[in-house]
């Protein structure tokens, strides 16, 4: 197991035979594509029978290497169309109170804590400018705030380490 900088272990997956091997790198693959395909039409793709593939799925779960499944809403199909990214510096003794207000603002659509000047890196969705400076005005009273507004994304979240 590694411990990871929020204090989570993980396996360490070099060391655990097997478990990045061939098939369940293709299993990743194929579920990176499509993951609500079903375990027969996953088995099917890569060359196995469904108990083998549900049983390897499984177990990339239980390891965590599988962390879940996720929907991929379009914020704007949903009335969230403005997306900014935003650094965040914590007045002195102001981290955990800001930490705290960060993780309860339902715009918020990550948040990690990062290193340099800037503590936070946050990502949020706002209707529109007016909502972008509410939210803002959230944090002011404990930090201040560096936002850059996403023009296009060129690349979308997408999994890491399953290319070969």
């Amino acid at each position: 197991m590694t411990s990871t900088l929020d204090g989570r272990t993980r396996p360490h997956l070099e060391n655990d035979k097997g478990l990045l091997d061939d098939v369940n790198l293709a299993i990743l693959r194929a579920l990176a594509e499509d993951p609500r395909r079903s375990m027969s039409a996953l088995a099917r793709a890569v060359g196995m029978s469904a108990p083998a593939v549900t049983e390897r799925v499984q177990r990339l779960e239980r390891t965590g290497v599988i962390r879940g499944y996720r929907l991929d809403v379009d914020p704007a199909a949903v009335g969230f169309p403005i997306g900014a990214w935003v650094r965040v510096r914590p007045a002195l003794g102001q981290g955990k109170a800001l930490e705290q207000i960060v993780a309860r603002t339902p715009e918020v659509v990550e948040a990690h804590r990062i290193t340099g000047e800037d503590c936070l890196l946050v990502r949020i969705q706002v209707r529109d400018v007016a909502d972008l400076d509410r939210v803002l005005e959230l944090w002011i009273e404990r930090g201040s705030t560096v936002t850059s507004v996403i023009k296009t994304s060129l690349v979308e979240p997408r999994p890491v380490g399953i290319d070969g």
